[in-house]
């Protein structure tokens, strides 16, 4: 199944401790239908001592939710919308967000 969300998208979160939020897509877990949103579902990590690298402590980072849990904001207006995809008079595919239209 193709993903509807990409890196570098602007989505919001509509669903989970993080609802409301929004964020960068900075990761897309394929396989799994999970995303890692920038600044979203923050966790602690316990890290070990890498010379050289990084030194021991608690590290916060973003951890992956569900594809589902978030929706594509569009570009122009900035409000959640479904992916749906238009045919240029050229024949190109283009990759549009569209706001649902239901009550």
């Amino acid at each position: 199944m193709a993903y509807r969300v990409k890196t570098d998208d602007n989505v919001l979160v509509i669903a989970g401790k993080d609802k409301g939020k929004r964020g960068k897509v900075m990761r897309v877990v394929s396989g799994k239908n999970q995303v890692v949103v920038e600044g979203v579902n923050m966790i602690t990590r316990h890290v070990k001592n890498q010379p050289g690298v990084r030194q021991a402590g608690l590290v916060r980072q973003e951890a992956p939710i569900n594809q589902s849990n978030v929706a594509l904001l569009s570009p122009d207006s900035a409000l959640p919308g479904r992916v749906r995809w238009h045919f240029l008079e050229d024949g190109t595919k283009v990759r549009m967000v569209g706001r649902a239209t239901g009550n």
